[in-house]
């Protein structure tokens, strides 16, 4: 057996698109600040085009899930990237014009955003099909790898193409990377076309039809994927916590900036607290990959925990180098959580259930954060940023943790997984795993920061 995956020709085409893609995505957010601010001098424009992309991508996650399982999720994500690549292209064109039109960008981003609905709950689905058993941990690692060095990149390269040659580069050059990623997915997609020995349809699942062969209703597919969560005690209890984390890093972010510039010496210290917690991220997923926890739920959980010391040190305010100290350990554990969380699925939960799962998963990751966002500045308001700052704190230390308590977390244990279906070129030996393993993206805490889609 290969003992690496990108010695695998279908993973290795799946991380080259994911990582050009992740890095082009990872210029935009900067780029759309300045072009938007630039253009309407409002912060309530920034905010009705981000409005516009959210939105339509929390009512539509769990609809793309469904796509995900009925059909071919190297074609569903491929086509999503051909959407993408077309709305950031416009929207590159409109900001190059001169007189951007803030409908046409609000439009583009939400086109994107159902985009990256159905897109998003593919991730486990492609890596659970070109990568087998034991190897799934190190390639969940290396994509997660590949998604620490893009948010290390991604601003400084913003930063040079705004500057210099203007935003609308910046929306040009995230266009060119999905097509980018379209067409290794259209090539991974040859590779792996039925043969004589395997017929087109090994690759329907059996969300696609009912027992008796005809169409199942959308649904009866919902409400099996929302069965195939509460089945498992050790998932949705660890939803719970991930959702916590991104409300409780959505208080952070919305607190932190201001007590960086008035008590911590400045915007330089937010600044570096941001870097820190990228080179943490990448440091965590480095060493997932190299770690097998032997209760990889529990750990994950626990490293999650960790987020409570950035917290704390800006409520106190701790002198800036232990804050960014703080905050670099932090983003460590959840560079550890993403790639062990979504090897876990990927062997756990039935292929034809998967995207339906990650769905799920994305959906209270994402809806969690918009929570934190709204309720952080009423509070500081009110009382204090102290008070939210040690309230995110205290729950998002308790939640994790507590994970701890519940008898699936504990006795859930990491062992090889099976893979049948797996695409050729998932791997070029026998498959020697001896079983069915427990299995669980996300962040998406991803809610958090999982691998671009």
């Amino acid at each position: 057996m290969n003992r690496h995956p990108l010695h695998l020709p279908g993973f290795r085409l799946l991380f080259i698109g994911r990582t050009i893609s992740t890095l082009g995505d990872a210029v935009v957010p900067a780029a759309l600040a300045i072009a938007i601010t630039r253009a309407t001098g409002s912060s309530a424009a920034l905010a009705l085009v981000l409005g516009c992309a959210m939105v339509p991508k929390l009512l539509l996650l769990p609809i793309g899930g469904v796509a995900g399982d009925r059909f071919d999720p190297r074609l569903v994500a491929l086509t999503t990237d051909l959407v993408r690549a077309v709305a950031q292209v416009l929207v590159g064109l409109e900001l190059l014009h001169g007189r951007p039109s803030l409908l046409h960008i609000a439009v583009a981003s939400a086109v994107g955003g159902i985009a990256s609905a159905f897109a998003m709950p593919t991730a486990s689905p492609l890596v659970a099909a070109t990568v087998r058993g034991e190897l799934r941990l190190r390639a969940n690692a290396l994509l997660s790898t590949a998604t620490g060095v893009a948010r290390l990149g991604g601003p400084a390269l913003a930063g040079l193409l705004v500057y210099t040659a203007g935003p609308g580069w910046a929306f040009l050059l995230d266009g060119l990377s999905f097509a980018l990623s379209a067409a290794l997915l259209a090539r991974l997609l040859r590779l792996t076309r039925p043969t004589a020995d395997r017929p087109a349809s090994a690759d329907r699942t059996p969300a696609a039809d009912g027992a008796d062969g005809g169409r199942r209703s959308l649904r009866r597919d919902l409400a099996e994927g929302w069965s195939e969560v509460r089945a498992r005690d050790w998932y949705w209890t660890s939803l719970i916590a991930h959702g916590v984390w991104n409300g409780a890093s959505a208080v952070l972010l919305t607190l932190g900036p201001l007590i960086a510039a008035t008590r911590l010496g400045g915007d330089g210290a937010w600044v570096a607290l941001t870097q820190a917690g990228a080179v943490g991220l990448l440091a965590g997923s480095l060493i997932a990959g190299r770690l097998h926890p032997r209760r990889p739920v529990l750990a994950g959980n626990l490293a999650l925990a960790l987020f409570g010391l950035p917290l704390l040190a800006l409520a106190v305010p701790a002198p800036a180098p232990v804050a960014v100290a703080a905050q670099a350990v932090a983003m460590a554990g959840l560079g550890f959580l993403n790639p062990v969380w979504a090897t876990v699925v990927q062997q756990d939960v039935p292929a034809g259930s998967l995207a339906r799962v990650s769905s799920y998963d994305w959906l209270l990751s994402l809806a969690a954060a918009p929570v934190g966002y709204v309720l952080a500045p009423l509070a500081a308001d009110a009382w204090g940023s102290r008070v939210p700052l040690l309230a995110a704190a205290v729950l998002v230390t308790l939640v994790c943790a507590g994970t701890a308590a519940v008898p699936g977390v504990r006795a859930y244990r990491a062992r090889p997984a099976a893979a049948p279906g797996s695409l050729p070129g998932a791997d070029d030996g026998p498959d020697r795993a001896s079983g069915s393993g427990p299995v669980t993206e996300r962040p998406p805490a991803r809610t958090g920061a999982r691998v671009k889609p």
